[in-house]
Formats: C-alpha cells, sequence, structure tokens
C-alpha cells in the first residue's frame, strides 16, 4: 500500500475505510483490472482435509463478510478465502463505533457483533467459479431461542457451495457465544453439525482465551465428532501492554499483539491432539518467517487478517515468497513436509 493510499484510509473511520476497501477491491475485480502476479511455486502447495490449496495462505473471516470480495482477495494471491460470519438472519451488530485502529501497536479492536446481512444473501454472492478455495464461517443470531438450532441451519445451507464450513463459536463480542466452548453444548452442537454438513469437511474456529483443561475437552470433542480442522483462533479479550491511545475499547484484540498467546495456544492444541489434528493457525501473522513459525509448530494452514491494514495489498505475494524460500533454504519439498517440525 502507498504512503498516501494509507494516509487516506487512515484518515476514515476504520470501518468506513474497511467498507471502501471491499468496495474498491470487488469493483477492480469485476473490471477485470490486473492485479500483480500471484506467487506460484509448488513447494506451497499442500492438501488439507481433502481439499488441495495452491498455497497455505487464508484470508481469515471477518474481514469479507457478505462474500462481496471473494475474486478480488483470490487475485491478491490467498490460496483461501473464508467468508462471513453469516447469521440465519440479518444482523446490525453492535452500536457504532466498534472497529478501532491501535497504530502504535500494529494492532485493531473490534466489537462488531455478526454484523452481516444474512445467510442468504451472502450465500448469493458466492461465485460458481473461483480461483482459490473458499471458507464460509457460519454463527448464530445474537437474540437466537436456539443457537445450535442456528448453526445447524448454517451449515446445512453453507455446505452445498463451500470449499468448507467453519462453525464460529469463539468471538466475544456476542454475549454468552463462548460458552459453546465446553460442556454438553459442545458436543451437542459439534454432532448436529457432523450430521448437516454431509461430505463437506468441517472445521471450529476456537478462542486463544482458554485454560489446559478447556484446551483438553474442545479437542477432546473435536475428534470424538469428526471436526476436520481447528482454526486457532479468534480475537483476545486480555490485554498485553499497549501503547495506544485506543487500547482501553472493548472488544477482541487481533493484530501483532496476539501473536504471542496465538503461538502458545497453539502448541496447547498440537499437544493435546497428538498431531492428530490439523490445526490452522490464525492471530499475529504478519509475514513469511512468522507463518513458516507457525507451520513449524504444527499448522498446516495460516490465516491473516489485521496485517492487512497495516501492510496493505501486497502483504500475500510478499508473505508467500519470503515463505517458500524458507521452506527451500531447510529443504522441505512441501508445506505438508515442514508441519510440526518443531
Amino acid at each position: 500500500m502507498s504512503f498516501r493510499a494509507r494516509s487516506i484510509l487512515f484518515s476514515l473511520d476504520a470501518e468506513r475505510a474497511h467498507a471502501l476497501t471491499i468496495a474498491g477491491l470487488a469493483a477492480w475485480a469485476r473490471a477485470g483490472a490486473p492485479f500483480a502476479s500471484r506467487v506460484t511455486d509448488s513447494v506451497l502447495t499442500t492438501r488439507v482435509a481433502r481439499i488441495d490449496f495452491a498455497n497455505p495462505l487464508g484470508l481469515a473471516a471477518g474481514a469479507d463478510k457478505d462474500a462481496k470480495g471473494v475474486p478480488g482477495f483470490h487475485a491478491l494471491g490467498f490460496g483461501c478465502v473464508e467468508v462471513g460470519t453469516l447469521t440465519p438472519l440479518l444482523q446490525d451488530g453492535n452500536p457504532r463505533p466498534r472497529l478501532f485502529r491501535l497504530v502504535e501497536d500494529r494492532a485493531v479492536i473490534n466489537r462488531m457483533g455478526f454484523n452481516n446481512g444474512g445467510l442468504a444473501a451472502g450465500l448469493a454472492r458466492i461465485p460458481v467459479r473461483r480461483a482459490g478455495v473458499l471458507g464460509i464461517n457460519v454463527g448464530a443470531n445474537k437474540d437466537a431461542v436456539d443457537r445450535i438450532a442456528d448453526y445447524v441451519a448454517g451449515v446445512t445451507a453453507a455446505a452445498p457451495v463451500a470449499d468448507y464450513v467453519t462453525i464460529n463459536i469463539s468471538s466475544p463480542n456476542t454475549p454468552g457465544l463462548r460458552d459453546l466452548q465446553h460442556g454438553a453444548a459442545l458436543n451437542d452442537l459439534l454432532a448436529a453439525c457432523d450430521v448437516a454438513r454431509g461430505k463437506t469437511p468441517l472445521f471450529l474456529k476456537v478462542a486463544p482465551d482458554l485454560t489446559t483443561a478447556q484446551v483438553d475437552e474442545l479437542a477432546r470433542a473435536a475428534i470424538d465428532n469428526r471436526i476436520d480442522a481447528l482454526i486457532v483462533g479468534n480475537t483476545t479479550v486480555s490485554r498485553p501492554a499497549l501503547r495506544s491511545a485506543n487500547a482501553g475499547e472493548t472488544g477482541g484484540l487481533s493484530g501483532a499483539p496476539l501473536a504471542g498467546l496465538a503461538r502458545e495456544r497453539l502448541g496447547d492444541f498440537r499437544k493435546a491432539t497428538g498431531g492428530a489434528m490439523t490445526l490452522i493457525a490464525a492471530g499475529g501473522v504478519d509475514s513469511g518467517a512468522e507463518a513458516y513459525a507457525r507451520i513449524r509448530a504444527g499448522a498446516s494452514l495460516v490465516q491473516v487478517y489485521s496485517a492487512l491494514v497495516y501492510e496493505g495489498p501486497g502483504l500475500a505475494n510478499r508473505l508467500l515468497r519470503d515463505l517458500a524460500a524458507l521452506l527451500k533454504r531447510d529443504g522441505f519439498a512441501s508445506v505438508s513436509d515442514a508441519v510440526g517440525a518443531d
């Protein structure tokens, strides 16, 4: 991103700037305008959950909530775009302002609250032909009487059009949602969604704010209910030392300050699953070196979002070039060969 473009976007309210970015990216793709050449290298190809990925870099859910920019994000170089979170009914989310840049910390705080135009509207925008893998992230409406039924509805509708579906029970911005991460509710949810997904791979997105006992419980439930991968993890409600003026805002923290906690939780899930569960790393990934470290720690794929705010649209290709160089430097023939090397 040029200094001028960043200055213009950073002069706007964060949520408005985000919406304009998505709209611009979508318009650019529709017009057939050229993007920078995508990084293609056989060392980056991988297969996860019966899906072939051109590279292991994914766009995390939350960036493209309503599936408006899928072709554009694929054109930027992402091997996978995960849209959503989509809820069965349209939802306005929490009052504004609800998205805050922490520039000095290279971080973001959000309390969006699953704002989206609803499942039907989002699925109608999913391109049939696409240049990469497409995941659909589903959640429950804030006022749902039966949240498990909302998830089942989401999985049922999304499975026929997605390459994989993610159950998001880890957002801190919907009251009580994280309660689904333990106990009978967790097993009931996963069992119901396992039936609803048919043959489509099913992923589960978990929070980084978990105790050892909670990690063990989630890992066991995921294995028992045939979950194909765990995304570790979402934003955090914890607050490391921060310098920015917006540090006191409530909501989930993402970006560079989350990296240490995200790495720790990835290691915990690797240990808890005994390497038997596919893991996807998210949280504070902003470079090829960080992506490589997460892969060596046990991640089969990595996802980014907040780093795009500070690194701009060239992030994906820069990260992938550096990752490919690191894999070759250390003698790995593929991403899968490096998973869990440490």
